[in-house]
């Protein structure tokens, strides 16, 4: 897995990046907790869902958000953190511009990040979102929601209280035209510290039914 540097908003952003075995290879771009939380792109559950989409012959990368490892610049509450993420996407796009699907995938303050953008990319056609912060952040931009994907979570979780997500859930799932699946994983917390074969299982079950249907 290469490290990468390439150019963001605010000057460089280091990333790792498995580039796809063929053209035409979809994308996936992972995004991480919270960087004053101590949130980088080797946080295991991002690797983890680097890992997976990598054996299922995406053009991944995972990368820093400014201010953590040796990308430049400074935390920005979400709104730079969403251009690094913008930027992101574009530097994946210009090694794959003939890439047939977009993923992305995140984690806890890197959910709330991808939902937007997400918004922003009618190109990103799923998405994983793990212990979203439904309780810390306001989520109504998604009206509507434009791709489906699935929303997974701890029913321990300290950090995103289940019953925020599940409000989440319910809304998202009054839409048309989409379908938002929903994991609970008994017993996890919100860093999935014991229940990581049970997380991935979830990812890797919902992959496997989408991709298999998106054929």
């Amino acid at each position: 897995m290469p490290e990468v540097i390439f150019p963001g908003p605010e000057g460089r952003l280091e990333g790792r990046f498995n580039p796809g075995p063929r053209p035409r290879a979809p994308v996936a771009l992972i995004l991480h907790p919270h960087p004053q939380g101590g949130g980088t792109m080797n946080n295991r559950i991002v690797q983890n869902l680097y890992q997976t989409f990598v054996k299922r012959g995406f053009a991944t990368l995972r990368f820093n958000f400014r201010g953590v490892g040796k990308s430049q610049g400074t935390f920005d509450n979400g709104i730079g953190e969403l251009s690094d993420a913008a930027s992101a996407l574009d530097w994946v796009q210009s090694i794959h511009p003939e890439a047939q699907t977009t993923w992305i995938a995140g984690f806890s303050f890197g959910a709330w990040i991808g939902m937007q953008l997400l918004m922003r990319r009618p190109e990103i056609k799923g998405f994983i979102s793990i212990a979203p912060p439904a309780n810390m952040y306001d989520f109504t931009f998604l009206a509507p929601c434009p791709s489906s994907g699935i929303i997974i979570q701890g029913d321990s979780d300290e950090v995103v209280t289940p019953s925020a997500v599940q409000k989440l859930v319910d809304k998202l799932r009054t839409q048309r035209h989409i379908t938002i699946h929903h994991d609970t994983i008994p017993g996890a917390n919100h860093f999935f510290e014991h229940e990581m074969p049970q997380l991935m299982k979830s990812v890797d079950d919902y992959l496997d039914m989408r991709l298999a249907t998106d054929r």
